[in-house]
């Protein structure tokens, strides 16, 4: 039996196209990309949401988006104005992203009030919501196991760690970020509901950290380095790489 099911690790994968430094070209290139390795979704901009439906008519690869991206300010009208655009134009997974620092002021009431009117929106227009912690801000294990409460509450379908751009000043006064941790997703497991599935992102970029994660229960991986995954499964399983059409230019430091 084949150990390293092609379909089944691409399947898992979120292929994201979301660098601030990404032109059209990489951007329909990394749709090329989603397109050629069948992949669960493209986690695209919200401005191409419209461009990556049209690109990808027809296959079994979803259509994502962000909202409140990155660092999830903006006012609940905002985010659910961005929510019914992004539908509109053909996304069917909305990740949005908390307010951060509402979570960090314990207000769980806004929190609530904020991830159920996203999700009521999504439901209204068929699609799916992530919601993102940005595990790299919070420190306290205790407002990750609240938000996987109200996130199992609310009933949404995923929660998900991180943005991938959750950049944390340190003391030398520069700026780095961990991602997806093996800690919180582990957490995470733990305290949401049967129903709600988590997704691992930020800073997943090998084979072998997709297998460790799968093998946690982790039901999506966010990442950029979609190429580099699935051509070493290939290899691991002896088979012929597939030659790409486009280059792998989508794979950008940052998420």
């Amino acid at each position: 039996m084949n150990p390293f099911p092609i379909h089944d690790i691409a399947k898992l994968i979120d292929h994201a196209l979301l660098h601030p430094t990404q032109t059209d070209e990489e951007l329909h290139a990394g749709c090329q990309v989603a397109l050629a390795y069948n992949v669960a979704s493209v986690c695209i901009k919200p401005f191409a949401v419209s461009i990556a439906a049209r690109l990808l008519v027809g296959s079994s690869v979803r259509v994502g988006t962000v909202i409140g991206f990155p660092h999830g300010s903006n006012a609940l009208s905002l985010k659910l104005a961005e929510t019914v655009q992004a539908c509109r134009d053909g996304a069917v997974e909305i990740d949005m992203v908390v307010n951060i620092g509402k979570v960090l002021s314990n207000d769980w009431s806004y929190i609530s009030d904020e991830i159920r009117a996203v999700f009521y929106t999504c439901q209204e227009y068929g699609a799916i919501l992530k919601v993102i912690f940005e595990t790299d801000f919070l420190s306290d294990d205790a407002l990750k196991i609240r938000l996987c409460q109200i996130c199992t509450e609310v009933g949404v379908e995923f929660v998900k760690t991180s943005t991938g751009f959750g950049f944390v000043k340190g003391t030398d006064g520069k700026y780095d970020y961990q991602g997806a941790t093996e800690h919180d997703l582990r957490l995470m497991l733990t305290h949401v509901g049967p129903n709600v599935q988590v997704k691992a992102s930020g800073g997943i970029r090998t084979l072998d950290e997709l297998l460790k994660l799968k093998a946690l229960g982790v039901s999506r991986i966010g990442t950029s380095s979609t190429v580099a995954i699935i051509n070493e499964a290939y290899r691991r399983s002896g088979m012929v790489v597939p030659s790409m059409a486009v280059p792998p230019i989508t794979e950008l430091n940052g998420y």
